[in-house]
């Protein structure tokens, strides 16, 4: 069991070590030494000129990934802690339905929805525009299941009762009580919703042309399809796909205790 666990972390960890000991590397010696053998340090060079090349484009494939992930992540977060709390705690028709009709949702790959996605886009004319890769990173079936099972757990329904006896209308019970009681759950739909918008690669592909608008996955993409041509796009890409790596480290170094809790909370239900 242990020599699996120690082959599961090198599996996981080396490719890590590998982006990092590249991106000190020069053009030259990626050819002169080995995978994971430093060579001459250049990496503030990489970084210059990766913020440099065709004229900054990599400041706002940053801005664009922090918008699409950090943004999206946000509002699909509170959208499916909604929709799973309405569906745990409101009583209306077609209620087991509704959450029948989110898991299959589930089961259906984000890959086979990109061409309808497109259709739609193309139909309401927001193709090559920013919103045509935002508005549908908002929808998350796997997160409305997760706040559904987390609000039964954590949202006991005396007192969802009590605050309605005081006066409080469904909108505000669900804010001032509903909402804090479901946070670690919360912050684990955060974490998921974060992971998969920053690592979504075909939807951009799909929607987007300007390579203003393009996260950093689309954007480092195009440049790796010039590697073979030009060497010295090399470093840029490995040093990009480094700093594309940071905030995922950052933000589950940040979060990971209450995404641990949140997840215990939700495997016991």
């Amino acid at each position: 069991m242990h020599v699996l666990l120690v082959l599961a972390a090198l599996y996981a960890v080396l490719p890590l070590v590998w982006l990092v000991t590249s991106a000190t590397k020069s053009v030259g010696d990626f050819s002169t030494t080995g995978a994971f053998e430093f060579g001459q340090f250049t990496l503030g060079a990489n970084l210059s000129a990766l913020f440099t090349q065709e004229n900054g484009v990599f400041l706002a494939w940053i801005r664009n990934s922090l918008l699409y992930a950090g943004l999206g992540a946000v509002l699909g977060s509170l959208i499916c802690a909604a929709c799973g709390y309405a569906i745990a705690k409101l009583d209306f028709p077609g209620r087991r339905a509704l959450f029948a009709v989110t898991l299959t949702g589930v089961l259906v790959p984000t890959t086979a929805l990109a061409l309808p996605l497109y259709l739609l886009a193309s139909q309401l004319e927001v193709v090559g525009t920013f919103w045509a890769v935002f508005i549908p990173l908002l929808t998350n079936p796997f997160g409305v299941y997760l706040a559904r099972v987390y609000a039964e757990a954590a949202v006991p329904g005396e007192v969802l009762e009590a605050a309605r006896t005081d006066g409080a209308g469904e909108l505000r019970t669900f804010f001032t009580i509903g909402l804090p009681m479901m946070r670690p759950g919360l912050v684990t739909i955060f974490l998921f919703q974060f992971v998969g918008i920053w690592n979504n690669f075909f939807l951009p592909l799909v929607m987007l042309t300007d390579p203003k608008l393009f996260p950093m996955s689309l954007g480092l993409y195009q440049w790796s399809t010039r590697v073979t041509q030009f060497p010295q796009y090399n470093p840029l890409v490995i040093t990009g796909s480094l700093l594309a790596v940071l905030p995922l480290v950052v933000a589950f170094v940040l979060l990971h205790r209450q995404w641990r809790s949140g997840l215990a909370a939700g495997s016991v239900k």
